[in-house]
């Protein structure tokens, strides 16, 4: 996922994608526990992917405090 695409998604869906890489992070990291994971690169994509939208949700959050206050 592009962080071009992540800026244009709402907060809502921002929240929802962010709970299903979560969860999708646990699969993954499971699988490899047990020896099933078949790419581990996705691994270290979806914690990319995590870190994107939690830095995007951030600068929306102080971009909106900012538009509050000034």
């Amino acid at each position: 996922m592009k962080a071009y695409d992540v800026r244009n998604m709402t907060e809502i869906e921002l929240k929802k994608k962010l709970k299903d890489y979560r969860g999708e992070l646990f699969n993954l990291r499971f699988q490899s526990i047990t020896g099933q994971l078949g790419n581990p690169k996705r691994i270290s994509l979806v914690k990319k992917d995590i870190a994107r939208i939690k830095t995007i949700l951030r600068e929306k959050e102080l971009s909106g405090s900012n538009e509050e206050v000034g």
